[in-house]
C-alpha cells in the first residue's frame, strides 16, 4: 500500500472482460483483476452482471477494480451503473470493488474536477476513485497530466493512473519519453498520490518502469493471445509477473514482491525532459 492511502496493492494489473479471462489472470499471478470491455474504449464499461460474476470468481484471490468509461458521461450514466453493481454484489455477499476508474476525455480541467468530485461522492466509502491522466491528452481532448495531477490531489484522490487514450497508437513510452513519465510520477508522489502505469505496456517496458519505481503496472494486450481483443492467457500473465519481480529486484537492493510494495526512498536516476504546455 502507498503512504498516500491508496487501496491498491503493488503488482501486475490485468484487464479482463470475462470470468474465464479473470481465472487466467489470477492463475498467472495477477495482483489486480481489472474489469472492462475493451470494445467500448480505453476504459470501456462492462455490464453489471459480468462485473459481479468476475468479482465472485476473484474474491479473496486478487484485488478487483472496475473501469467506468469517461467522466464526461456524467453521474446520470455512471451513477446508476455503480448503484446496480453495489446492489448485486451486496445480494451475493461480495464486497464492492477496491477501486473504480473513469477517464478525463472530452473535459477541460475546470470541468474535470467537479465531475471527479461528484463521482467520488457517489462512491462514498465503497471504493476508491482513481484519477486518470491520458499521456496522449491532446488526442483525448483531456487535461494536461501535469495540471491534472495538482487538481487530482486537491480533489482528494489517492491514486493516479497514467494511461493512453488511443490504443491504436504506440505504447506509453512511445507516446511520451521516459523523462516526461518520471516527471509526472515525481509530481504525483510529491502530492501524496500513488501511481499506476498502463497503455500498451509490454515485457520490454518493465525495466524502465522498475527504474522509475513503478509499483502498479496495467496490461491487457501483453497478457492476451491475439492482442487487445484476444483472450487473456495465464502463461503470458505469469511471464509478466515473473519479469516484473525480476526487474524490481534488480532496480532496488530491497526487492519487493509482486503483491508487496516498493522502496519509498527509491529515486530513479533520470533527468526529466521538459514537459510541453
Amino acid at each position: 500500500m502507498s503512504a498516500s492511502g491508496s487501496r491498491l496493492p503493488a503488482g501486475l494489473l490485468v484487464s479482463v472482460r470475462s470470468v474465464a479471462e479473470a481465472e487466467e489472470a489470477v492463475a498467472g499471478g495477477a495482483a489486480i483483476v481489472d474489469v472492462k470491455e475493451p470494445a467500448q474504449g480505453p476504459l470501456g464499461r462492462a455490464d453489471v452482471h459480468v462485473i459481479a460474476a468476475i468479482a465472485a470468481r476473484v474474491a479473496g484471490r486478487a484485488a478487483c477494480t472496475v473501469a467506468c468509461g469517461e467522466l464526461a458521461e456524467g453521474e446520470p450514466s455512471i451513477g446508476p451503473h455503480l448503484a446496480a453493481l453495489a446492489s448485486q454484489l451486496a445480494a451475493a455477499g461480495l464486497p464492492f470493488p477496491t477501486a473504480v476508474k473513469a477517464g478525463p476525455a472530452g473535459l477541460s480541467l475546470d470541468q474535470w474536477r467537479p465531475a471527479y468530485e461528484r463521482l467520488a461522492g457517489l462512491l462514498a466509502n465503497r471504493g476508491e476513485l482513481v484519477a486518470v491522466a491520458y499521456a496522449d491528452w491532446r488526442a483525448a481532448a483531456a487535461p494536461d497530466p501535469a495540471r491534472l495531477i495538482t487538481a487530482a490531489a486537491d480533489a482528494g484522490a489517492s491514486t493516479l493512473l497514467i494511461d493512453t487514450f488511443d490504443k491504436a497508437s504506440g505504447g506509453l513510452f512511445e507516446v511520451v519519453g521516459g523523462g516526461v513519465i518520471a516527471a509526472w510520477m515525481a509530481a504525483a508522489r510529491a502530492r501524496g498520490l500513488g501511481v499506476a502505469l498502463a497503455g500498451r505496456l509490454g515485457r520490454r517496458d518493465l525495466p524502465a518502469i522498475a527504474a522509475l519505481g513503478g509499483r502498479i503496472v496495467g496490461v491487457r494486450s501483453a497478457a492476451c493471445e491475439g492482442g487487445r481483443m484476444g483472450h487473456v492467457d495465464r502463461g503470458n500473465v505469469a511471464e509478466l509477473v515473473g519479469t516484473l519481480a525480476e526487474v524490481w529486484s534488480t532496480a532496488s537492493p530491497l526487492p519487493p514482491d509482486c503483491r508487496g510494495g516498493f522502496r519509498p526512498d527509491f529515486r530513479p536516476d533520470f533527468r526529466p525532459e521538459e514537459i510541453s504546455p
